[in-house]
């Protein structure tokens, strides 16, 4: 695809950390809260852009995507009875417009992992006067860390997504805002360009796509439990701060650079920080996600196949998008947690389309009616058995 990195690009930062003095590097490192946003700003917008002003978006595209978002809306009621996605505002935009809205909407998540990470580093105390007074200002300059890294890492990660993302639910990220519904017009081109497709079809299926999960989003305990579940597995990182430590103990307050190198890779960082209570966490966040990609697919392609003349090509594509995108998913991985393998998606899409086989399409809907309804690893396994659950539940 057209402007996207390949898989085992390194991010291209915009800092010049190396040209920084050791002053202006201590203020550099004051932030107000657990991740410096300033420069996750900074990273994000030059990692989306590659560093380049995007062109504004053409009004007629804008109204085209419009029009075909609220016809999607329309259908998707119809099968879903959500009926709260036709509130979703509609937005078309270039990349940097999707790194400015999920740089906030990814805020919660990512403070609960700098708090993490920043209660590892311990107290703090002001390196300047440390260096003034003849001690080590790398003691005081540790817990100054976090915030600086996290905000490089946060705007890494979203940068790389807003270079792959056709919408805003191409990934189930835990965002907290209210659901919308956001065309990437630059990728969409790029993606449209590099697949051979039509043009009307591939707006409409993303279009449909961003509809069912904006609807499934529009469900208040729905979002509530993407963001819990992931806010709760970042908190549940366990830091050792020796280790912590001696991972930094060898970066240069006078090397700039070598902060830039350690936060252009999370695993550096969390690789030894798992802790054994994640596993089950990471399991039910895997299993959330694949159930809520099973079931837009399993709505989409109902849709699809009536309305998209050439929506299984279509649709192969948009599938084989979600599963490459190359630097973007290290950074997700490393930092949320969120690794969904073609398994995890298989998975979800076999659950969802084995309950709307037995039971129909208003079984499979009872899916969002309560957070008990979220199926268990057996009964992803075995859709009868949670059809028989929720029976009990009536």
């Amino acid at each position: 695809m057209a402007g996207a990195p390949q898989p085992g690009d390194e991010p291209s930062l915009p800092f010049g950390f190396g040209h920084l003095e050791l002053n202006d590097l201590l203020r550099m490192l004051q932030s107000s809260g657990p991740v410096n946003w300033e420069i996750a700003t900074q990273v994000a917008t030059h990692v989306a852009t590659d560093g380049e002003t995007e062109p504004p978006i053409e009004p007629a595209t804008a109204e085209q995507l419009e029009e075909l978002a609220h016809a999607a809306q329309t259908h998707v009621v119809a099968e879903t009875g959500l009926a709260a996605t036709f509130t979703a505002p509609v937005r078309s935009f270039g990349r940097q417009g999707w790194a400015d809205l999920h740089l906030e909407a990814l805020r919660p998540v990512m403070e609960a992992l700098a708090v993490t990470l920043g209660g590892a580093f311990g107290g703090g105390g002001d390196p300047m006067v440390a260096a003034a007074g003849g001690g080590d200002p790398m003691a005081a300059l540790l817990p100054m860390l976090a915030p600086l890294l996290l905000g490089v890492q946060a705007g890494s990660m979203i940068g790389y997504l807003a270079q792959h993302a056709l919408g805003r639910y191409d990934l189930p990220l835990p965002t907290s805002d209210e659901p919308s519904l956001c065309f990437v017009v630059p990728n969409l081109d790029a993606f449209e360009a590099a697949w051979s497709l039509d043009r009307a079809d591939l707006r409409f299926s993303v279009a449909l796509h961003e509809v069912v999960h904006a609807a499934v989003r529009s469900v208040p305990w729905v979002r509530e439990r993407l963001v819990g579940l992931a806010t709760d597995y970042v908190s549940a990182y366990e830091v050792d701060p020796t280790v912590l430590q001696a991972r930094l103990g060898h970066v240069d307050p006078a090397d700039p650079e070598a902060l830039q190198q350690l936060a252009e890779r999370p695993e550096e960082l969390l690789g030894a920080m798992t802790s054994p209570r994640q596993t089950e966490m990471l399991a039910a966040l895997r299993r959330f996600h694949a159930v809520l990609d099973g079931y837009g697919d399993v709505v989409l392609r109902r849709i699809g196949d009536r309305l998209v003349p050439s929506f299984d090509r279509v649709h192969e594509a948009l599938a084989r998008h979600r599963l490459e995108r190359g630097e973007a998913t290290r950074f997700v991985e490393q930092l949320l947690g969120l690794t969904l393998e073609r398994e995890d998606y298989e998975a979800g899409a076999a659950f969802c389309a084995g309950v709307d086989e037995r039971a129909g399409p208003e079984a499979l809907n009872r899916l969002w009616e309560a957070p008990s309804f979220t199926p268990t690893e057996s009964e992803l396994a075995a859709p009868g058995l949670w059809l028989a659950r929720i029976d009990l539940d009536l």
